[in-house]
């Protein structure tokens, strides 16, 4: 039993270690996406195009090897088909879509700030949801994290708020936390891989179809791209948001909310406005001021606070199947 209850453990920290590394892949792919867009839209690009491009090429990327990934178990995706359809409308396309409308009516920054408090809806969620009520250090780590971004952000020095707008981020919010919850779920079966490429089909499908209807502006152009006086190609940013700050992206978060769980998951991907500053420092010359860096060394401390409060609540109410065993053995 000595032997079975540490191989456990053992591939418990495994299993955590492999999760935190795809969670912070996937946090440093997706903040990458506003630098590139950033070159896109200045070159001519509308918001909508670049998202469709982005969104476009993920599928088609994925769609072959989230097929093979199956092994003729399709019934998962039938069974499935209402979590692959908000999986696509919600997390992928709607969180985009709403994130993109609410910087129309107000400033980027709160938008985005607006939008990061989807870690706190994940915890809301699973305690109303499922009774997973949170621990102390869980919640400090939430405050802890929030202060960051605040800083990070760099809202601190008042910012006008649109009432519009603000409802248009809480939609982005919805769209993310259901990223984070539906991506940590393990019950349908499916592959990440799988899930990835059938939410990016839908969401492609869902943002092409808005730009038919006039909903979304559609305009791209073949001009070069400019980032930080380094001139590239057009196809060169759009093939990486595609395949980088998409494809990847996404395989790689779905894969670490399965082994983190959705709230830690959560809380680990606000690494992504972090590295957006430092993506948007590196191509396009934007240096964040030292309050900003200050502001992410604290959500990385809210991370690692939000882990301990996870580690806690895991030994309280998850004891090994051996313990379990031997409780309920009469004494001899």
């Amino acid at each position: 039993m000595a032997t079975m209850t540490h191989d456990r453990l053992v591939a418990g920290r495994s299993g955590t270690t492999t999760g935190l590394a795809f969670a912070v892949a996937s946090a440093v792919s997706f903040g990458l996406s506003g630098a590139l867009a950033r070159g896109l839209l200045d070159a001519g690009w509308t918001a909508g195009a670049a998202v469709s491009a982005r969104i476009a090429i993920a599928a088609l990327v994925l769609v072959v090897p989230g097929a093979l990934a199956l092994r003729g178990r399709w019934h998962l995706v039938r069974d499935s088909r209402l979590t692959v359809l908000t999986y696509g409308i919600a997390a992928v396309a709607g969180a985009q879509l709403c994130y993109f409308y609410a910087v129309s009516y107000m400033q980027v920054g709160v938008a985005l700030l607006i939008e990061y408090t989807a870690p706190v809806a994940v915890v809301m969620w699973l305690w109303l949801r499922h009774g997973s009520r949170p621990t102390r250090l869980t919640v400090v780590g939430a405050v802890i994290a929030a202060l960051g971004l605040v800083l990070v952000l760099d809202v601190v020095s008042g910012a006008d708020l649109s009432t519009t707008g603000v409802l248009w981020a809480l939609g982005a919010m919805v769209g993310a936390a259901t990223y984070f919850v539906i991506g940590a779920d393990t019950e349908n079966g499916l592959p990440p891989i799988s899930l990835a490429a059938a939410g990016l089909v839908v969401g492609g499908v869902v943002l092409l179809a808005a730009g038919w209807l006039g909903v979304l502006p559609m305009r791209a152009t073949t001009a070069d791209v400019v980032y930080d006086s380094r001139v590239v190609v057009w196809w060169v940013p759009v093939l990486a948001l595609g395949l980088v700050t998409a494809a990847f992206a996404y395989v790689t978060g779905i894969a670490a909310g399965r082994r983190l769980g959705s709230r830690l998951s959560s809380f680990v991907a606000l690494l992504e406005v972090l590295m957006a500053l430092v993506f948007a420092w590196v191509l396009l010359g934007e240096l964040p001021r030292t309050v900003q860096m200050l502001g992410g060394v604290l959500v990385l401390a809210g991370v690692v606070v939000v882990k301990l409060g996870e580690g806690a609540s895991a030994l309280a109410v998850e004891p090994l199947p051996e313990e379990q065993d031997l409780s309920e053995r009469p004494a001899s």
